[in-house]
């Protein structure tokens, strides 16, 4: 049973879902938190494949905080601008934008992608 903070993320989550929808010139960059980490992916709705992919997972230090996520979002945008991938359609899935979710969103913006 999900508690009541995981119901209230997901019924954000699916009205955000209803609204966004990436595509293969205008990907939606998705943020997953975890206790531990922080995911984020480029995905094209259109076809259901992801385009690229970052996590603090791939970092030496593996606890996610604030600058972790920055240096998330920065490899996010490095891969995606040399893969061609410039403008994006943001999904906080469900999330505040705060804290690690709008430092990755900061991260993203100062590598060059735009949204």
């Amino acid at each position: 049973m999900a508690t009541k903070k995981e119901q209230r993320r997901l019924r954000i989550k699916h009205g955000i879902r209803s609204k966004v929808s990436g595509t293969s010139e205008k990907p939606r960059l998705t943020v997953f938190r975890s206790n531990t980490g922080i995911y984020a992916q480029l995905i094209d709705d259109t076809q259901g494949k992801t385009l690229v992919s970052a996590s603090s997972q791939e970092l030496e230090n593996k606890n996610a905080n604030i600058s972790v996520s920055k240096t998330v979002g920065q490899k996010l945008a490095e891969k995606a601008v040399s893969s061609g991938i410039s403008t994006v359609v943001f999904d906080r899935n469900g999330y505040l934008f705060h804290g690690k979710v709008k430092a990755l969103a900061e991260g993203a913006r100062e590598g060059g992608l735009k949204f």
